[in-house]
């Protein structure tokens, strides 16, 4: 009921939730609900919803060689039958994800749900125009901006060539699996067993532990800070030293100058340059001029005024 809800509630609910960022979600959604319901007239009040503090914001990004190493590990990791490799990938998808992921600085839930073509309720790549538009036509805008981008030209050329090359079936006759007749790209950008993939982060999770892309605990627990969104941070740091403006590289990302001058700035090569060029650089060197004509016997020092009386007193 919701005249239970109290501050202990929600401490407890914390406390036996798996992640604290996950239990700050689901309270910010209980929040929204009971306003919902209050300003319908279903409740005459709601209590107090005791929120966690937010987390620090994730710092973690990759390098050139961590993504080379996910990118060739989601490609060439294959499925396993009585601890022996079988010829079967299963994990190119997360190659085709990562690659996007990475190039476009798109969120992960943008990239599954992406179609190949205009799409009702979706957003699609343009490929004749190569340009990527995130959101889905009449989708409303939200906090987590998602601007069209333009593809970069090799990602640009490995999407119409998902968009052509059929799958590869090496029981094809049998004409069981539902690939069968099937692009690689066929309806989405990226595709499992002719289906849109509703979320990467498990069949990302293996790729990354078969990377070796972290380190397992005391249990024996296999532990990681590479997560999907890790791909947007990596593209807006990799932007960052290139030398790209924060206007371009935030309408790239599809996020505000702020955020990004305040988590990301630090990596591009301009970074406080001017500063820690002139506090190095000596003062300039004060410069006595020839009395002016009409000052009346004043002198100008770096064109300040200064009298010959002034100047011994001091």
């Amino acid at each position: 009921m919701v005249a239970d809800i109290n501050g202990q509630l929600c401490r407890d609910y914390v406390k036996q939730s798996p992640t604290v960022p996950a239990a700050r979600r689901q309270l910010e959604d209980l929040r929204a609900a009971l306003k919902y319901y209050y300003a319908e007239g279903y409740v005459t009040s709601i209590p107090a919803i005791v929120m966690p503090e937010k987390s620090v914001g994730r710092q973690r990004w990759l390098t050139r060689d961590e993504a080379a190493k996910l990118l060739r590990t989601a490609w060439r990791l294959r499925q396993t039958w009585k601890g022996q490799p079988s010829d079967r990938y299963v994990a190119r998808h997360v190659a085709r994800f990562i690659l996007v992921g990475l190039y476009t600085g798109t969120r992960s839930g943008a990239i599954c749900g992406a179609a190949i073509r205009p799409t009702e309720g979706r957003g699609f790549v343009d490929l004749d125009r190569g340009v990527f538009f995130r959101r889905a036509e009449g989708e409303r805008e939200t906090n987590k901006r998602q601007p069209p981008v333009r593809i970069p030209d090799r990602l640009l050329a490995h999407m119409r060539r998902w968009a052509r090359t059929p799958v590869y079936l090496k029981y094809e006759s049998r004409h069981k699996s539902r690939n069968v007749g099937r692009m690689v790209a066929h309806d989405f950008v990226i595709e499992w067993e002719g289906e849109a993939i509703g979320s990467i982060r498990k069949a990302f999770a293996s790729v990354v532990e078969a990377a070796g892309l972290g380190w397992y605990n005391e249990d024996g627990k296999f532990e990681t800070d590479v997560t999907p969104h890790v791909l947007r941070h990596t593209a807006a740091t990799w932007l960052m030293q290139n030398g790209a403006s924060l206007s371009t590289a935030a309408d790239f990302c599809g996020m505000t100058e702020a955020v990004l001058r305040a988590v990301y700035w630090h990596h591009h090569p301009d970074f406080q340059a001017e500063a820690a060029e002139r506090i190095t650089a000596k003062a300039p060197a004060l410069k006595m001029k020839r009395p002016c004509v009409g000052c009346r016997g004043r002198w100008t020092l770096n064109g300040i005024g200064t009298s010959m009386h002034e100047m011994k007193t001091d």
